[in-house]
């Protein structure tokens, strides 16, 4: 039966692109649709995405009765029951880097005219058509400390900026190593307190309990005078009444904000004081980002029905919330190789091993477990899951196991063997940088390439002529090869990896096959 996919609110058009070129389910636009007649829709899908004006409540849950996985295309998950969706196993996923680069940037807006005032300047002229130069005087960033409160994805790139304009910045984040700073040109410090000396802060942590009015009164008071802050990531991270009373004392020089508790927020104090620049959310406001929420939004979706992963799921049976951002990408990279080693090698396991090397040895456990998913979902679809990943590998006599190893030659390495009665495929990834994620070695051949899209794998003799004979068989197929990675062994053999832009059917595969230096070819997605 064809699957099917809902959109249920408007996504950038570059979502419909990716959802339209793939094969094998239905696409519902419904983001047109009035709210009150979405739920006729939901009864057919298996994934829906949203946006923030559909509410996931107990109404659209029972309308969408088939419903397996929910795509929450940004990050605010406010509108979605995310514990409703956990009781009937749909699991929550949103896509909260995808505005990276956009918030950064609106950081930066506020940070300079929290420097300069250009915003009150350009109404005093515009506006009011006083031209008083001698009325804003402004400051300069060049030599002024930068207090980095969360020094994660959005936090390390506002840091990397401010550093280019001659700020010293110190970061406060207890969840990452202080490497990751040093790194960078910047401090680290484990005391908050010593963020609250800075002359500028800025704050970049998601909101829960531990951060919610992680600035309140008695930070404040600890505060300079003449401090200037700015929020563009969540309300409430800084106590709003705080800040009022901050401004009236004139403890805060410059308040430069975003995002408030209950929006919109037209009516609030804060925009009353000249010396705040207030912005209507508009973090994730660019083109490019709102094609990035929508690319990754219908890849997630594709991923989701295809089994292969739920990245940024948000209500897994294994607790990931606390996991770093790179232990994240590992679950995400084990899940895609995983998969990709059970299109290689199609024979029935009989175990599956995992090996970790580096930091990311520190959990195994969560490794094995996204591991047998990604191994198991090929051959029984919908009947595996996070929850009964190890039971269904015990029941049917698969041998599992997850061992930590060294001397790898990356700072982290996850690999997965897959054994069957017939071989062994063995399948090896990485993550560069903070998301780059690449599979590095496949049976022993030395490789390179992102885990994503259609791709051809053959096994050849290394002579000469073999990319020639394979590139006809494909031109002749109107195949376009998108990218083509050889890595050869010390046996006279070699492995090609072939990206391709379509589908590759079971006849092209015996084609391929029939080549002579072909020792075996096979097909995969990811």
């Amino acid at each position: 039966m064809m699957k099917r996919i809902i959109i249920c609110d408007a996504i950038n058009e570059v979502g419909f692109e990716i959802l339209k070129k793939e094969k094998g389910f239905e696409i519902i636009d419904a983001s047109s649709t009035p709210k009150d007649q979405l739920l006729e829709k939901l009864e057919s899908a298996d994934i829906a995405i949203t946006r923030s004006p559909t509410e996931i409540n107990e109404n659209f849950l029972n309308a969408g009765k088939k419903l397996k996985a929910i795509v929450r295309a940004g990050v605010g998950v406010d509108n979605v029951d995310i514990k409703s969706c956990s009781k009937r196993g749909i699991v929550v996923m949103n896509v909260p880097t995808a505005n990276t680069i956009a918030a950064v940037e609106m950081t930066m807006c506020h940070l300079l005219n929290s420097a300069r005032k250009y915003v009150n300047s350009c109404n005093d002229l515009k506006i009011d058509r006083i031209w008083k130069r001698e009325k804003w005087y402004g400051c300069e960033l060049y030599g002024k400390t930068l207090g980095v409160i969360g020094f994660g994805n959005i936090g390390s790139r506002v840091g990397i900026r401010a550093l280019s304009f001659g700020m010293k910045v110190i970061a406060y984040d207890p969840y990452i190593e202080p490497s990751k700073v040093v790194d960078l040109g910047a401090l680290y410090t484990s005391n908050l307190d010593e963020i609250l000396k800075c002359d500028f802060i800025t704050i970049h942590t998601p909101k829960t309990k531990e951060t919610t009015d992680i600035i309140s009164d008695n930070e404040i008071s600890k505060m300079k005078d003449g401090v200037r802050l700015i929020n563009c990531a969540r309300g409430g991270l800084m106590n709003e009444d705080a800040l009022i009373f901050g401004l009236k004392s004139g403890k805060i020089a410059y308040l430069g904000i975003d995002v408030f508790m209950k929006e919109p927020a037209t009516n609030h104090e804060l925009l009353n004081f000249e010396n705040v620049c207030a912005t209507p959310h508009l973090g994730a406001n660019t083109i490019e980002s709102q094609q990035n929420i929508a690319r990754q939004a219908a890849e997630a979706a594709i991923s989701s029905l295809r089994g292969i992963y739920y990245p940024n799921a948000l209500n897994l049976p294994i607790n990931t919330e606390n996991l770093p951002f790179k232990v994240k990408k590992y679950l995400d990279l084990i899940s895609k190789i995983s998969y990709l080693a059970s299109q290689i090698n199609k024979s029935q396991i009989k175990a599956i091993k995992v090996e970790a090397a580096g930091s990311i040895s520190e959990h195994l456990k969560p490794l094995l477990t996204f591991a047998l998913v990604g191994c198991l979902r090929d051959q029984l679809g919908d009947v595996i899951n996070y929850v009964n990943a190890k039971f269904v590998a015990d029941e049917r006599g698969i041998k599992t196991d997850a061992i930590a190893v060294s001397g790898t030659g990356y700072k982290s390495k996850v690999t997965v063997k897959i054994i069957t009665d017939s071989e062994i495929s063995e399948v090896s990834g990485t993550v560069f940088g903070e998301s780059e994620e690449r599979i590095i070695e496949i049976n022993g051949f030395k490789t390179d390439f992102k885990p994503k899209g259609k791709m051809i794998f053959l096994k050849n003799r290394d002579v000469p002529g073999f990319i020639r004979d394979i590139s006809a068989i494909l031109a002749d197929s109107k195949i376009n090869i998108a990218d083509f990675r050889l890595g050869r062994g010390k046996e006279g053999n070699a492995l090609a990896v072939v990206l391709v832009d379509e589908y590759v059917d079971k006849d092209i595969i015996e084609k391929l096959n029939s080549v002579e230096a072909c020792i075996w070819a096979r097909y995969a997605t990811i």
